[in-house]
């Protein structure tokens, strides 16, 4: 099968994008990607790109294509720019790019924003080849509830962009169970709309990963490490307020591996409550290298900011977390907070609840070691059954085969 996606984001950033196409490439088949210069999370072209572009042109195997963008920098109106130009790059140079390529689906890759989905339709007409669409940020209800936009007129605008990409597609995956209410009322045909989970690469499930260097040991130490985007959804300030009450708690430390729009602030933070002896960023580093500083954790935290848009999502950490073995600490509602329960891997708090995640910090840390690997365990069996990574990967080529020609391979070796 020749598979084109189309992705604002690709490796070298993080994104479980590079997992599946690694995967579609091991299995056979023919991947191009239509992507952007990678900038995310900091917002700024990552120098290791900037100094050689032809050393990122090749992926596994997989062909390349980066259109011009403005990175995101600093802003709300920058990130905005920075969506329209991608959306224009790719219509304008995609079509270039792919010139006398022929493609038996278009996968669409939308942690947001939705906007990835107007040059991915343009390409699938041009190409003559359904457009397969995985929701994995809902819009227009994810920028009323960061606050990017307030105006119920532009809101309605931008539900009007949503329903002519969602209607445009062969299929839309969503990622939680939960989304799918929601992606129907902007799709009119209801049997285009799945369901399709994220999973956890296989390299979390690695035990005996020696400890990152970057962190210094710390004996007797309850160590909470948080890993991924530090922007404004994962509700920092009332993770703080947690780490504020447990400051004189001398067997606590909070570690926060990652980057995004909220670092700096976080940064300032830290200092303006005197924290320092409690909370280390420790910055942004492949995923490649996560399990060195999960290997640290004690517990993993998952968080989300309060709002009935953020209930319908799990996180994806919370598949990494799960998979990794280790307990977590939950301040979240919803889909996230039930799966973490179901699990049995952990403790949960109602999202922005900063008083109940210290208690759940002080529980979790009073526990034996033997009582917190006994959560870890329960988690990662959880995670092989509800979040199977080959069957996932089963089921995704499955509903490409479902919607691609007949001639076109369908799952292909595994």
């Amino acid at each position: 099968m020749k598979i084109l996606v189309v992705s604002q984001y690709f490796w070298p950033e993080n994104f479980r994008i590079n997992d599946l196409v690694k995967e579609w490439l091991g299995r056979g088949h023919e991947v191009t990607v239509l992507t952007g210069k990678p900038n995310y999370p900091g917002g700024q072209v990552f120098p290791e790109f900037a100094s050689d572009p032809t050393t990122f042109g090749h992926f596994e195997g997989a062909k390349i294509h980066r259109v011009p963008m403005l990175t995101r920098s600093q802003g709300a109106l920058r990130l905005v720019l920075n969506y329209l130009s991608f959306v224009l790059g790719a219509c304008i140079w995609g079509p270039w790019h792919l010139r006398g390529d022929r493609f038996d689906v278009v996968f669409v890759f939308e942690p947001s924003p939705i906007t990835v989905g107007i040059p991915a339709v343009l390409l699938g007409k041009l190409k003559r080849a359904p457009v397969v669409l995985w929701v994995l940020d809902l819009w227009p209800e994810t920028l009323a509830a960061v606050g990017v936009v307030r105006s119920p007129h532009l809101l309605r605008l931008v539900g009007h962009l949503v329903s002519f990409i969602y209607n445009r597609c062969a299929l839309v995956l969503g990622q939680s169970r939960a989304f799918l209410g929601s992606i129907a009322r902007y799709c009119r045909d209801g049997s285009k709309i799945r369901y399709f989970p994220s999973w956890a690469e296989n390299l979390f499930q690695q035990t005996d990963v020696p400890k990152a260097p970057e962190v210094p040991e710390a004996e007797n130490i309850f160590t909470i490490v948080f890993a991924g985007n530090v922007g404004d959804a994962q509700d920092f300030p009332a993770i703080l307020d947690a780490a504020e009450r447990l400051r004189d708690h001398d067997g606590v430390r909070w570690l926060i591996v990652g980057d995004g729009r909220r670092s700096a602030w976080v940064r300032d933070e830290v200092v303006r409550r005197r924290l320092g002896h409690r909370v280390f960023l420790i910055g942004r580093f492949p995923v490649e290298r996560m399990p060195s500083f999960y290997a640290h954790a004690d517990a993993l935290i998952a968080s989300l900011k309060p709002d009935p848009t953020f209930s319908m999502t799990i996180p994806g950490k919370v598949q990494s977390y799960l998979l990794a073995g280790k307990p977590i600490l939950g301040m979240l509602d919803g889909e996230g907070a039930a799966a973490i329960e179901s699990a049995g891997a952990g403790l949960v708090c109602p999202a922005g609840d900063a008083r109940g995640l210290a208690r759940a910090v002080e529980k979790m840390a009073a526990m034996t070691p033997a009582e917190r690997h006994a959560m870890g365990a329960r988690g990662r069996q959880f995670a092989e059954q509800e979040f199977d990574r080959a069957r996932l990967m089963d089921r995704l080529l499955d509903f490409f085969a479902e919607v691609s020609p007949a001639d076109a391979p369908r799952r292909g070796p595994r």
